[in-house]
């Protein structure tokens, strides 16, 4: 689904907000004589029911089998008479709002409030599917007249939006941020399975798998367990994923420094890493340190990511490799953590909105970077922003940003970044993750791409990656 949709509004139904009083009345009324006309009829001379209680009592047995016949049913009308009177006011009655009425409509609804900084995440979330581009900008209209005005690159989300959809993408989500001061960059979500599953996608979490692997070595980099040089043995395949293979077997085992492991995504090192130099209790105090099992974005309906305590050595190596199917991660969670290393280990404050002003002028919300946390100390962050140097030059993106004869497709940028790979439930599908950010000097934007491929793989969050790179740096 196309982001930018031009004219798009949401007060097309405005007229459902409003309701005709005097039809209403009219129904009431009508009501009301529907009532008098039974009791009428019902005690009416024609009828040839009398209206004195007391004769009838004293009257043939013929008439007080009618009786019997009618009391019951008066009785009936007069004790449902409250009860719909009771539900009359919940029926909705018909909208009365021409089309021409459709301003004043908007004009009677409640007055918003000034928004805190989460609250104003969800609002121009919620609102993100009716933007379009207004200028160099992009805008989505308010019901009450005002507007939210984004801080996204309107080249940069209209670039990933277009590649979604002509690789047909069964589900993908793509977060950008500004590492200094949070604003978000880019925020685009895409399937052409599911039409409206990209309403959801930025709030739910999913399986994070080898971007784990960036916590893992933050553990051991903050404790001075290890350095960015650090030579670690193991045993078995890069990609394996059973860890009674990993413990390495005399000098013959391979070897790779923390740096190339991280680069090639090698599960038995950091498996070995979490086992034998971080621990479960540093890794999963490591991991709540990042944000995990809290309410990081409190008042959006972001979900918490979450990262379970491993209840055996197996386990605590799996989740230090990044195969834990329950650490689970929001796209934007993600984006910020990444963020974060990129701005010295400060985690900042997502900002999609610059600015969100009520339909009377009023200015509700206005977009003033502010400190979420500190996830590490500078040190650890520049350590930890070499392990991540390798991944595009020699690593498992390195296909994704070079061409059939090797040339670098982005050759004058340096960028850290992480993949991942895992299949999934929710969507169902194999999940594919980049996380980068760039250029390490001075970095300017920090992203991370999931695409959910079913079947054949249509593409690599790698891809998604490289031509945001591409767009952002043109």
């Amino acid at each position: 689904m196309p982001l930018l949709q031009k004219g798009a509004t949401l007060i097309d139904k405005a007229g459902a907000f409003t309701y005709d009083a005097p039809n209403r009345m009219q129904d009431i009324k009508h009501l009301t004589r529907e009532r008098e006309n039974l009791l009428k009829r019902l005690f009416s001379k024609n009828s040839g029911r009398p209206t004195n209680f007391r004769k009838r009592l004293a009257e043939p047995s013929g008439k007080k089998r009618r009786l019997r016949k009618v009391l019951p049913l008066i009785a009936l009308v007069l004790a449902l008479w409250p009860l719909y009177s009771l539900l009359a006011p919940a029926i909705p009655p018909i909208p009365s709002v021409r089309k021409a009425d459709a301003g004043s409509a908007a004009q009677k609804l409640p007055k918003l409030s000034p928004l805190d900084r989460f609250q104003s995440l969800q609002l121009s979330t919620d609102l993100l599917s009716a933007a379009k581009g207004v200028g160099t900008r992009i805008e989505s209209p308010l019901p009450d007249g005002g507007s939210v005005l984004y801080n996204l690159d309107m080249e940069l989300q209209d670039k990933v939006a277009r590649f979604f959809a002509e690789k047909h993408v069964p589900y993908g989500v793509f977060v950008a941020l500004e590492p200094k001061t949070g604003r978000v960059l880019g925020m685009v979500s895409h399937s052409s399975v599911d039409p409206d599953w990209h309403k959801q996608a930025y709030y739910q979490i999913y399986p994070m798998a080898s971007l784990f692997k960036i916590i893992t070595a933050s553990a051991a980099l903050e404790h001075n367990r290890v350095s960015p040089d650090t030579v670690i043995a193991f045993n078995g395949r890069l990609t394996s994923v059973n860890p009674h293979y990993w413990q390495p077997r005399g000098r013959r085992s391979p070897e790779m420094s923390l740096t190339d492991a991280m680069g090639k995504s090698v599960n038995p090192v950091f498996g070995r890493l979490a086992s034998e130099f971080v621990g479960r209790d540093d890794l999963v105090l490591q991991a709540n340190r990042f944000g995990f099992n809290q309410n990081l974005f409190p008042g959006t309906a972001i979900m918490q990511s979450t990262a379970f305590s491993p209840q055996s050595d197996a386990e605590l190596k799996l989740m230090g490799a990044g195969l834990g199917r329950e650490v689970k991660v929001s796209p934007l969670h993600a984006a910020s953590m990444m963020a974060a290393v990129a701005n010295r280990g400060v985690m900042m404050t997502p900002l999609l909105a610059e600015k969100v002003t009520s339909g009377s002028g009023e200015v509700l919300f206005s977009a003033t970077p502010l400190e979420l946390r500190r996830l590490l100390t500078e040190e650890t962050s520049a350590k930890l922003a070499k392990t991540l140097s390798t991944t595009v030059n020699k690593g498992t993106s390195r296909r994704a940003f070079h061409d059939r004869r090797g040339r670098a497709l982005l050759s004058r940028l340096n960028i850290a970044a992480k993949t991942g790979s895992i299949d999934g439930k929710t969507p169902e599908g194999q999940y594919s993750w980049f996380a980068a950010y760039a250029p390490m000097e001075d970095p300017q934007i920090a992203l991370v791409a999931l695409v959910v491929n079913q079947g054949r793989w249509n593409v690599k969050a790698s891809h998604v990656g490289e031509k945001a790179l591409e767009a952002f740096f043109r």
